[in-house]
C-alpha cells in the first residue's frame, strides 16, 4: 500500500530542524517542503507529487504504486489502482461526495484517466478560467475524458456539440454517442387515465385538437384559454358544486350553536343601550341650548345702573399681569379682555377647515362652515368661537352685562348683572363663553353616536358574513367532544 501525507516532515520523519542535516528525497534530492509526497512500494523512496505530477486525489485511487526507476528495472511491476466500490466507501467514510462523483465518471486504468495536464485546445480547455473562459461548462478536458465511462456520464449541449464539429479531436464521437444514449423522458400518465375514462374526449382531442368543454352534459368543444364553451357552462358546474356542499354546511351551522353569533347579538345590545343614552345627553343638551337663549334675551332686557359699576382694582395701579399670548405686561382691570383679542388675533391667522360641510339633522349653530375658495374647504371651527369668519359686534354704551349671579360658584341666585357692559370687566364675553360649552358638548355627543353607529354597522355586517356563501364554503366547525353539542363553555352557557 502507497505511503502519502500532507503533514510536516517533523510528525512524520522526524526531520532535524537544522537544514544542513535534513533528509532528501525524490528525484529533485531536495528535503520534505511541507507537500504532498508518496511512497514506492519496492524501494520504499518518497517522491514529491509535484516532481512526478501525481495529485493528492489522483494518490487516493492507487492500490500499488512503483516508482519509475523500479519500473524501468522490473518490468513486471505495474501500477495498479482500486476498483470503484473500495473508493466508493472510502468516499463515503471521508464523507467527500465530489471524490465520489469524480471516481464515477473515471475507471484509473485508461490512458485519458493517467494524463494529468490539458491540452489547453479542446472547447472544454478554453472554457476554464485558467485559459480565459467563462467556466459555464465546467468539463475537464476532452484528451482527459476516461474512453470507459465518460460516455455515459458527459453532458454535452447541442450548441457545444456544433462547436465540436468544427473541431478533430480524438475523443470526437464522445458527444454522439451521448445523443444517441439520451435517456428520454417519459409521457405523463394522466393522459392514458383520462384516455380511458373519457374516450369521447380524447376522440375530441385527437380529431381536431381542441379540449372538450367540462360544464355538465357539455359535448362542445372549449373556447381558447379556457375549459368551457361558454360562461354559462362555467356556472352551472358552480352551481352544482355549491348545491352539493352547502346543504351539508347549512346542516352543520344548524346542528352547532355558534358562539360568536351570540356574542354578536349581546355586542348589539350594548351598543344599541350607549345610542340611547347618547340621544337622551343630546336632548338635554339641545334643551340647555334653548334655555340659555332664553336667558340671555332675558338679560339683555335689564336695565343699566350706573351705581353698581366695579370700581375694584384702583388701589392696584402697580400690580401687572403678562399676557399668554404676546407676553405683554398688561393691567389687571383689563387683563381679560387684552387676551381674549390677542388670542383672537392669533388664531384668525390659522384655518381649521374640511373638504365636506356639516350634515347634521337637527343642529343647529354648530360648526362655521364658511366655504374658503382659496384652499377649497370649509371652516369646523365653533361658530361661536371663530375668529377668522365673525367678529364680536360693537356694544352700545346703554347695554347691559346681564350675566347670571351666583351664588357658591354654581347656585343662581336668580339675578343679573346690572354694570355696563362696556365697564364690567368680571362678565366679559359671558355669552360666548356660555354658548362654546353647550356647543362643544353637543359636538362630543355627536362623535359618539357617529362611532357607536359605525361599531354597530361593523357588528352586523360580520354576523351577515357569518352565515354566508362564502363563509359556509370556506369554514366549518370541528366538534371534537362526539357527547354534546353545545360547544361554548360552562363560564359562557
Amino acid at each position: 500500500i502507497p505511503f502519502f501525507w500532507t503533514l510536516t516532515g517533523q510528525i512524520c520523519h522526524g526531520t532535524n530542524l537544522n537544514p544542513g542535516n535534513a533528509r532528501v528525497y525524490c528525484v529533485c534530492r531536495k528535503p520534505d517542503t511541507n507537500c504532498f509526497m508518496i511512497g514506492c512500494d519496492n524501494c520504499n523512496e518518497w517522491f514529491h507529487g509535484d516532481c512526478i505530477k501525481i495529485s493528492e486525489k489522483m494518490a487516493k485511487t492507487i492500490r500499488v504504486w512503483y516508482c519509475e526507476k523500479c519500473r524501468s528495472k522490473n518490468e513486471s511491476l505495474e501500477i495498479k489502482f482500486r476498483p470503484k466500490k473500495s473508493r466508493e466507501k472510502e468516499a463515503e467514510a471521508d464523507g467527500t461526495d465530489n471524490q465520489q462523483d469524480r471516481s464515477a465518471r473515471m475507471c484509473g486504468e485508461c490512458e485519458p484517466c493517467m494524463r494529468t495536464e490539458d491540452c489547453g485546445l479542446c472547447d472544454f480547455c478554453k472554457d476554464m478560467k485558467k485559459f480565459g473562459g467563462p467556466n459555464k461548462i465546467r468539463q475537464k478536458c476532452r484528451l482527459r475524458q476516461c474512453e470507459v465511462r465518460a460516455r455515459k456520464m458527459l453532458r454535452v449541449k447541442d450548441e457545444e456539440g456544433s462547436m465540436s464539429k468544427s473541431r478533430d479531436y480524438q475523443d470526437g464521437p464522445l458527444s454522439e454517442d451521448y445523443k444517441e444514449n439520451k435517456p428520454r423522458k417519459h409521457k405523463p400518465k394522466q393522459k392514458h387515465r383520462d384516455r380511458v375514462r373519457h374516450p369521447e374526449r380524447a376522440e375530441v382531442r385527437d380529431s381536431g385538437g381542441a379540449r372538450q368543454c367540462l360544464g355538465p352534459g357539455c359535448v362542445e368543444a372549449a373556447r381558447a384559454n379556457s375549459k368551457y364553451c361558454s360562461d354559462d357552462c362555467g356556472m352551472k358546474l358552480a352551481a352544482n358544486r355549491i348545491c352539493e356542499i352547502l346543504p351539508q354546511r347549512i346542516q352543520q351551522w344548524q346542528q352547532s350553536p355558534c358562539i360568536a353569533e351570540e356574542q354578536g347579538k349581546k355586542l348589539l345590545e350594548r351598543i344599541r343601550r350607549e345610542q340611547q343614552s347618547a340621544r337622551m345627553r343630546l336632548t338635554e343638551m339641545e334643551k340647555r341650548f334653548h334655555e340659555l337663549e332664553g336667558i340671555i334675551a332675558k338679560a339683555k332686557q335689564q336695565v343699566v345702573q350706573h351705581d353698581e359699576e366695579v370700581n375694584e382694582g384702583d388701589d392696584d395701579t402697580d400690580l401687572q399681569i403678562f399676557c399668554v399670548s404676546c407676553s405683554h405686561p398688561v393691567n389687571p382691570k383689563v387683563a381679560l379682555r387684552h387676551m381674549e383679542r390677542c388670542y383672537a388675533k392669533y388664531e384668525s391667522q390659522t384655518s381649521f377647515g374640511s373638504m365636506y360641510p356639516t350634515r347634521i339633522e337637527g343642529a343647529t349653530r354648530l360648526f362655521c362652515d364658511v366655504y374658503n375658495p382659496q384652499s377649497k374647504t370649509y371652516c369646523k371651527r365653533l361658530q361661536v368661537l371663530c375668529p377668522e369668519h365673525s367678529r364680536d359686534p360693537k356694544v352700545p354704551a346703554d347695554e347691559v352685562c346681564g350675566c347670571p349671579l351666583v351664588r357658591d360658584v354654581f347656585e343662581p341666585t336668580g339675578e343679573y348683572c346690572r354694570v355696563s357692559k362696556r365697564k364690567c370687566n368680571k362678565h366679559y364675553c359671558w355669552e360666548k363663553l356660555r354658548r362654546a360649552e353647550v356647543d362643544l358638548e353637543r359636538v362630543r355627543v355627536w362623535y359618539k353616536l357617529d362611532e357607536l353607529f359605525e361599531q354597530e354597522r361593523n357588528v352586523r355586517t360580520a354576523m351577515t358574513n357569518r352565515a354566508g356563501l362564502m363563509a359556509l364554503m370556506l369554514h366549518q366547525t370541528i366538534q371534537h367532544d362526539p357527547i354534546t353539542t353545545d360547544l361554548r363553555t360552562n363560564k359562557d352557557r
